[in-house]
């Protein structure tokens, strides 16, 4: 066998041919570890994904379970359960719906919690439908009080989840999606309202600088604690989800034969005031935005 050798400074080192066995091994030691290094970012990202996995499979089966113990409905009544695509079907599901909750209160109000927190949860769209629902099922206060706690609760949830299991995960993949900057700034914005942190989440949430999702997943991510997390989430979902309690509240009121005239002034004027309270911060964006957003500091040279 020709063995190789390199010329350094004019003499000649010896080859990795030349070497014992016990050199040999030692030489390819860092290329090994370099090798399990490289596969084991994978294979636990992999792992982490296979863990959301069978966490929202168990989530759905709960869910599944919850619905197929409910009392049936009335055969002539159950073609009237779908999304309505016109305002006859709006008025039929609600109407049955409605008469539903009379029988069986307790069921209806379980089974809209657990699906509102497990849309808020996994962050799947759906949450607005379901608030609009709520108005056209439940007396007006007890339906926003509900809709503010699971939003809180399943944003909460996003939250821990986020924390406990999805962070290298996350990080991952806003490097890839090219994301890492909006963190940076949101990251930015907890530090400078480190003694305003409650009051700053009540901003995030009535003001579309952020969207919700973004702001649930990556609050753990930035340090956000999550007491003033879940308490400014309460409070902040409020004016919205006002607007489409009365929203549902109307349509409600289009479905029962009793009101003759439901855009009475009586009817319409919750309306405009929840409406009115939804826009409102995003009409004093500027001003809410120098309030919370603060000075950017100049970066020292």
């Amino acid at each position: 066998m020709v063995q190789t050798r390199a010329s350094v400074g004019g003499k000649d080192a010896p080859s990795v041919d030349s070497l014992g066995p016990s050199s040999q091994r030692a030489a390819s030691t860092p290329g090994r570890k370099r090798a399990k290094s490289e596969g084991a970012a994978p294979l636990a990202l992999s792992h982490l994904g296979l863990l959301l996995v069978v966490i929202f499979g168990g989530s759905v089966a709960i869910l599944g379970y919850v619905y197929t113990t409910f009392p049936p409905l009335p055969r002539d009544e159950v073609q009237h359960i779908k999304l309505p695509s016109s305002l006859e079907d709006a008025q039929n599901l609600f109407r049955v719906l409605s008469l539903y909750r009379e029988q069986h209160f307790y069921q209806v109000v379980g089974a809209y919690f657990m699906t509102f927190v497990f849309l808020q949860t996994f962050a799947i769209p759906g949450s607005i439908f379901l608030s609009v629902l709520s108005g056209a099922l439940f007396h007006p206060a007890f339906a926003l009080f509900l809709v503010c706690l699971c939003s809180a609760l399943g944003a909460s949830l996003c939250y821990l989840l986020s924390m406990l299991f999805f962070q290298s995960l996350l990080l991952a993949a806003m490097r890839k999606l090219k994301l890492s900057e909006r963190r940076d700034s949101f990251q930015e914005q907890v530090e400078e309202q480190k003694g305003n942190l409650l009051f700053y989440i009540v901003f995030l949430r009535v003001t579309p600088f952020l969207p919700n999702w973004f702001i649930n997943v990556f609050s753990p991510v930035v340090a956000m604690p999550l007491t003033p997390f879940f308490f400014g989430t309460l409070v902040g979902v409020a004016p919205p989800s006002m607007l489409a309690v009365q929203v549902g509240k109307q349509i409600e009121m289009l479905s029962s034969m009793q009101e003759a005239n439901p855009w009475q002034p009586k009817n319409v004027a919750p309306l405009l005031i929840a409406a009115t309270l939804s826009v409102l911060p995003i009409l004093l964006r500027g001003r809410l935005n120098s309030i919370f957003g603060g000075e950017k500091k100049p970066k020292k040279q």
